[in-house]
């Protein structure tokens, strides 16, 4: 029995490993043997984050340059991704991932990596394969972030977009679709949502945590209700949107007069900063505790306000991010909320890849 423990994160205390494992060795056939954590891993969007992966192969002196370890992420919808792949010194990254994945390198064994400079769409279900000629097994992880899910509908009014647009206005707004679990997690939490929104992986969704009768049925039992997967190009639905982490500072800009859309957008660009998003201000909501309660311009035109702790004359007794609407851009006047980025913040990035081949390598990676 060969036991070990999932090494936590790498470059800061806030990425986490939610569980332990152990590699049970049971098998003297030969064959290789991939054992990855059971539960999940969490991190933050911009961390740093082990996805912990280790092999054994009997008889123990294998040539180490002929085992091929690749890791490749899988959709919900089975569709696969490469991610990383190495054979001995050869290593190779693909897509969005390249420059920020690395092997962990932590002894014999070891096919875990390290993907550094989370983003949104690292979220997700990763396999780990790991082949030695002939021999192959695998192990998956899952990787999660901590954020938030919100509710999105455009301008133009509810039930307007159909799954490419929510995806969309998702990305405008500094988010993604949210999964089925991150709703689901947003439900326990206590979101209530009565309009039912598209989720990443084609279905349609909505948590009820007070059952009414405009929501169903008043006797329904709490929950996420779920439309199924739906027609992506003809039905139109809202969306639900994920964000993480930010990489800045959103705040209320004061100022001694309000101001219309336009002047809003100016305001905050002299101020050395942009007006901020709807997911940048509800992730300063979420994880930066953000509580004002003045209405202001945020970047699609809405006019929202974020609440940590509620009280009267700051819009009803449970917390949240406020919206009152989409108003007349150029002739209604309010304050407005600016993002500014921090341009401090140092590199994470794996080191560069090498392209050196082992001399005893003939297999292509």
């Amino acid at each position: 029995m060969l036991k070990d423990a999932v090494r936590g994160a790498e470059d800061d205390d806030d990425c986490k490993v939610e569980t332990s494992f152990s590699f049970s060795l049971e098998d003297d056939t030969g064959a290789v043997i991939v054992q990855t954590a059971p539960g999940k891993v969490v991190t933050h969007r911009g961390g740093s984050i082990t996805l912990p992966c280790r092999y054994h192969h009997e008889p123990e002196d294998v040539d180490r340059n002929r085992i091929r370890i690749k890791w490749t992420k899988v959709s919900d919808a089975f569709q696969f991704e490469d991610v990383f792949v190495a054979l001995g010194r050869q290593q190779k990254t693909f897509g969005s991932y390249r420059g920020r994945v690395s092997l962990e390198r932590a002894g014999p064994g070891d096919a875990s990596v390290i993907i550094h400079n989370i983003t949104l769409q690292d979220y997700g279900r990763y396999e780990c394969e790991v082949t030695n000629d002939m021999e192959d097994d695998t192990g998956f992880v899952n990787l999660d972030l901590e954020g938030v899910v919100f509710p999105y509908y455009p301008p133009s009014g509810r039930y307007k977009l159909n799954y490419h647009q929510a995806e969309e206005v998702c990305r405008q707004q500094d988010a993604i679709l949210a999964s089925h679990a991150q709703l689901h997690k947003a439900w326990l939490e206590g979101l209530d949502w009565c309009n039912a929104g598209w989720l990443e992986d084609g279905s349609v969704q909505y948590p009820i945590s007070h059952p009414r009768d405009q929501c169903g049925h008043k006797d329904s039992p709490p929950g996420v209700r779920n439309y199924g997967y739906r027609h992506k190009e003809d039905e139109r639905y809202d969306s639900f949107c994920f964000t993480s982490n930010l990489n800045g500072r959103v705040y209320f800009l004061k100022r001694f007069k309000k101001v219309n859309y336009l002047e809003a957008v100016k305001a905050c660009q002299r101020d050395d900063a942009v007006i901020a998003k709807v997911g940048q201000l509800y992730a300063a909501w979420k994880i930066q505790l953000l509580d004002r309660c003045e209405a202001g311009w945020v970047e699609d035109g809405s006019i929202r306000y974020p609440i940590v702790n509620p009280r009267a004359r700051c819009g009803g007794p449970e917390p949240g991010v406020r919206n009152l609407g989409f108003p007349d851009k150029k002739f209604r006047l309010y304050g407005v909320y600016c993002f500014h980025r921090n341009t401090d913040v140092q590199s994470t990035q794996a080191p560069k890849e090498t392209t050196t081949k082992p001399a005893n390598s003939t297999r292509s990676i």
